[in-house]
């Protein structure tokens, strides 16, 4: 597959998109920041394909950053969206479609005795650090460097990329926040500690587990590219987090519904106090949500000491519609065997791609969601290791080379490749001629 013609509709969209939204996007991994000279202006899906302003057509492996776990347009969606939009798509009002979405979510999370659905990961995410510190009685937390929990303040801490001289040493990071207008006292509850490095954890637990209310850990950590917790390491963090009696909140808005029907948690065995979920669980519309034990999320009953959480959208009756839908699809047997038989499939071809061209890269990762990292490294372990090791502009380059063989991919390399099941062998093998061409222009 190759381009069949320039983006000249997408500049001049983006010349327009300047004129009404800041850096002409909603979002700034959207932006000319990421894309070279702009972004490419998408206008239709189709299964694992999209198609630009100009009519180009483009394999998809960015997915909406993971949101699109059905791929685009898929048809038992799409007639469900069309039968509850023609119904009434809101009401605020308490409905069976959240009912019925509810009852789905607890069949396949094994932590879920309840749930709350929100809006975005974002919103699931602040609710849960809520929770926690309200059945705790504590006011600090615990965040990995290099994790992402969304753009609550607290949270904006060490989550992108820094020159490595910047981080400071690993047994006292340097804080580096993430956003400006973020008061330096918001930072005085976090504290800041090195992921997949028991040792640390062990020290800072000792030092700070009286007073902590909640570790927040992503999974398998998803925004420095997709890099996986050494063997034993989620088991011993959720042994110390009960030992000093902290909450484990597991973060999965990225892996939820993605690697296993419960997620990582199932995948990897781990019970966590409390779990979040966003992208995947609402297959392209925008959802969040909280599970855990009705001990904990009971705290958001009305009456006097309650954990407030409004929303006008919450439970959105068209968007529970879809979720239902949605988990029924991936209830079906066999879903997860080809998502991880296809991933493996593509992780294995890109390999031999990189290793056929003496190219120096590596492809880590497993099944439905990996990453490609210009190193010399075998492995990258953690956040230190992306910021020292990775050359995030040669994989700029390698995927701006991609989207001329018709791949569209974000050029963001703390992002990750996204396999959905709409995905096919087919599309592995584009994919992995693509990369090699791409391979060719790099060296």
């Amino acid at each position: 597959m190759t381009r069949a013609s320039a983006t000249t509709r997408s500049a001049q969209w983006f010349a327009r998109a300047q004129q009404s939204l800041v850096e002409g996007v909603n979002s700034p991994s959207r932006g000319a920041a990421v894309y070279s000279p702009g972004p490419i202006f998408l206008e239709r899906g189709q299964g694992s394909h999209v198609w630009d302003a100009d009519g180009n057509e483009y394999l998809d492996f960015m997915m909406s950053f993971g949101a699109l776990i059905h791929g685009h347009a898929h048809p038992r969606l799409v007639e469900v969206v069309s039968q509850a939009m023609s119904e009434g798509s809101h009401f605020a009002a308490a409905t069976s479609a959240e009912v019925e979405a509810a009852e789905r979510f607890r069949r396949m999370v094994p932590s879920a005795e309840v749930v709350r659905f929100a809006n975005t990961g974002s919103e699931a995410t602040m609710l849960a650090l809520r929770l926690a510190r309200a059945h705790t009685g504590r006011r600090k937390f615990l965040k990995f460097e290099g994790h992402y929990h969304g753009w609550y303040d607290p949270y904006l801490l060490n989550a992108h990329g820094h020159p490595p001289e910047q981080l400071g040493p690993p047994e006292n990071p340097a804080r580096i926040p993430d956003s400006e207008g973020i008061p330096s006292s918001t930072f005085d509850d976090v504290v800041l500690v090195p992921w997949n490095d028991v040792p640390a954890l062990e020290r800072v637990m000792r030092q700070h587990g009286h007073e902590l209310a909640a570790v927040i850990t992503e999974p398998i950590m998803a925004n420095m590219g997709c890099i996986l917790p050494r063997e034993g390491y989620l088991q011993k963090l959720r042994e110390l987090t009960r030992e000093h009696g902290v909450l484990l909140i597991l973060d999965e808005v990225v892996t939820g519904f993605r690697y296993a029907p419960g997620g990582c948690q199932e995948y990897y065995g781990i019970q966590p106090d409390l779990s979040t979920f966003g992208k995947a669980l609402g297959a392209g519309f925008p959802v969040g949500a909280v599970a855990g034990p009705r001990s904990i999320l009971d705290r958001m009953r009305w009456g006097d000491h309650m954990v407030l959480h409004y929303g006008t959208f919450n439970g959105h009756r068209l968007t529970m519609k879809v979720i239902a839908a949605n988990l029924d699809l991936l209830s079906a047997d066999g879903i997860y065997r080809k998502l991880h038989a296809i991933g493996d499939a593509a992780i294995a071809g890109l390999r031999d791609v990189f290793r056929r061209r003496k190219v120096k890269a590596i492809v880590q990762g497993f099944g439905p969601m990996f990453q490609i990292y210009f190193t010399e490294r075998d492995a990258i372990h953690d956040y230190r290791d992306y910021c020292t090791y990775v050359d995030t502009r040669k994989y700029s380059r390698f995927v701006h080379a991609l989207l001329e063989y018709g791949i569209y991919m974000t050029p963001s390399n703390g992002l990750h490749w996204i396999i959905s099941t709409a995905h096919t062998e087919a599309d592995v093998q584009t994919l992995v001629k693509a990369a090699d061409q791409a391979c060719a222009e790099l060296t």
